[in-house]
């Protein structure tokens, strides 16, 4: 009876997930999007996972897993070859996009195209300096052309510095980036033209 149970299991899993997977198989993974991945063999590892900068997620048993330039197909197998020692035989993993990362705009209404910005990164980031990026492009996806962090960055608090360039008052935000990872949007602020992002070193016991 139980072997009937699976075999129904798996035709309904395959009815459900084949279709998106297949029709989104030749996607290569950005960060900034938002994977939807089912274990059907144990349903409480189902969950969203947001790609990082660096391209990695973290999934339970499989620790951090590349997903970044590669398709669907291939996360599966490595979620799979991951958590494979958890189970007697090996589990069946669907991957699916959830939703893509957002496109930076460029695009002004009418069509007009719109001059890129200008941004700074200091501190412990990988790729320091500036960056020249198209307007309308976020935090995360700007800390996802530098490079990410080192691994020394204090990632929970995060500045960016913003000047008014009509007053020359100047702003701070402090980002909590481990936050924003989660999916805080709210954090996820659109970068303006002359925005410096410090990511200052990590404490002691931080």
């Amino acid at each position: 009876m139980m072997h009937i149970f699976r075999v129904f299991s798996l035709l309904i899993a395959a009815l459900v997930f084949t279709a998106p997977v297949s029709a989104q198989d030749n996607y290569r993974i950005k960060p900034g999007d938002t994977l939807s991945i089912e274990v059907l063999e144990d349903p409480q590892l189902n969950r969203q996972v947001l790609v990082l900068p660096d391209g990695r997620f973290s999934f339970p048993y499989a620790g951090t897993v590349l997903a970044g330039g590669r398709t669907l197909s291939q996360v599966e197998r490595a979620v799979t070859t991951g958590i494979s020692s958890n189970f007697a035989i090996p589990p069946n993993v669907f991957v699916a996009v959830q939703r893509r990362a957002p496109e930076p705009e460029g695009i002004a209404p009418g069509g007009t195209l719109l001059e890129p910005i200008v941004i700074y990164f200091i501190g412990e980031v990988s790729s320091p300096g500036q960056r020249t990026v198209a307007q309308g492009t976020t935090l995360l996806q700007a800390l996802a052309q530098s490079g990410g962090f080192t691994r020394f960055a204090a990632q929970k608090r995060i500045q960016l510095r913003r000047t008014d360039p009509a007053t020359g008052a100047q702003s701070l935000y402090r980002i909590n980036y481990k936050a924003l990872a989660d999916g805080a949007e709210a954090q996820n602020i659109r970068l303006q033209d002359g925005d410096v992002i410090l990511a200052p070193e990590r404490r002691l016991f931080e």
